[in-house]
């Protein structure tokens, strides 16, 4: 099994091998299963991505979908409208999961007075207890997050999965095609997300107090159950 894993992230961001290795770790696939795409320096095309079992998305370092800053956006969002069309595989997490909502109608907006970073406690909709990819999780869950971003509002095609306290849209599924997004990361541990947060304190530096700074770190903690999440992906699709 091969699968393409999208990523927007500078050669010096130490989080491009991390995140390769994070989604194969996760996966239960070796890392050389999983193939990076720059989409700082490559043009995506849907023959790329059919060259591929599945497709995966992560986060990313300085690109956000509210400000559309990422180069060739347009194309990216014509190229994940094909693969909704087509119904090829995919997981979208963070940046994945907005240029998802974007690509097919929905909204992103920039919301840092609500921003998640660290371990939250999330709750399944009543959808997301029905889904067969998420009704193994527990009614409510720890998860990874770390986002400015958020779903302003959500395609009409897709189906809410999840909610926490701050953002009513954390995951969807396309209905009746292998595609799930999240906007935790299910490739993150506690302790990757706190690394990364460290790495990215500059940018967040500016936007909290130094309480704020300290419950945040105090905030990172274990989330074991989404991390069956991809593996479980996987297996659902492929058997």
């Amino acid at each position: 099994m091969k699968i393409l894993l999208l990523q927007a992230r500078h050669a010096n961001d130490r989080a491009r091998l991390e995140e390769r290795h994070s989604f194969a770790l996760m996966a239960r696939l070796k890392d050389e299963q999983i193939v990076p795409f720059d989409l700082l320096s490559g043009t995506l095309t849907l023959t790329d991505i059919r060259k591929y079992d599945a497709l995966m998305i992560g986060g990313s370092g300085e690109y956000y979908v509210s400000k559309k800053n990422l180069p060739s956006y347009e194309v990216v969002l014509d190229v994940l409208r094909e693969v909704v069309s087509m119904g090829h595989p995919m997981f979208a997490s963070c940046f994945g999961f907005h240029l998802l909502i974007e690509a097919l109608g929905g909204n992103v907006i920039y919301d840092p007075d609500h921003m998640e970073v660290g371990t939250y406690q999330l709750t399944l909709t009543h959808a997301g207890e029905e889904d067969e990819l998420f009704s193994y999780l527990p009614s409510t869950f720890q998860a990874q997050l770390g986002h400015k971003d958020r779903a302003g509002t959500l395609p009409a095609e897709v189906v809410n999965l999840a909610a926490s306290e701050y953002a009513p849209y954390q995951a969807l599924r396309i209905p009746d095609k292998p595609i799930w997004s999240t906007q935790f990361h299910p490739e993150l541990t506690g302790e990757e997300n706190l690394e990364r947060f460290h790495r990215y304190l500059d940018g967040y530096a500016n936007m909290m107090s130094e309480e704020e700074m300290q419950e945040t770190l105090d905030r990172f903690n274990d989330s074991p159950e989404t991390d069956q999440l991809l593996g479980r992906f996987l297996n659902l699709v492929f058997g």
